[in-house]
């Protein structure tokens, strides 16, 4: 059975997605500017070298857009097994997060 193209509705959304979060962080890794994050996130942190911190952010961002990018490819063969990617890798991939940031502050 051929797939109509409204199926393909879901990766290309992710895909999306995936490509603005990519951009996101390529901006924030090559500024280096603290102030690209949300005020309510700066009040909360207060890291000893910002640029260091927004470059290290800047990883983790894109690491996390990786999330959505494998499930979107996921979602062109399955639509069950990319919801299950998406949640998976995203769990995975925020805990690799929060250890590459542990020692920046």
């Amino acid at each position: 059975m051929e797939k109509r193209p409204i199926e393909y509705g879901y990766s290309i959304l992710m895909g999306i997605f995936a490509g603005a979060i990519w951009l996101y962080a390529a901006v924030m890794a090559l500024t280096k500017d603290y102030n690209m994050l949300p005020v309510r996130a700066r009040q909360s942190v207060k890291p000893r070298n910002p640029k260091q911190y927004a470059a290290r952010l800047a990883k983790v961002i894109g690491l996390v857009g990786l999330s959505p990018a494998l499930s979107a490819l996921t979602g062109l063969w399955n639509m069950a097994a990319a919801l299950v990617v998406l949640v998976g890798s995203m769990a995975a991939l925020i805990w690799l997060g929060t250890r590459i940031m542990k020692n920046v502050m």
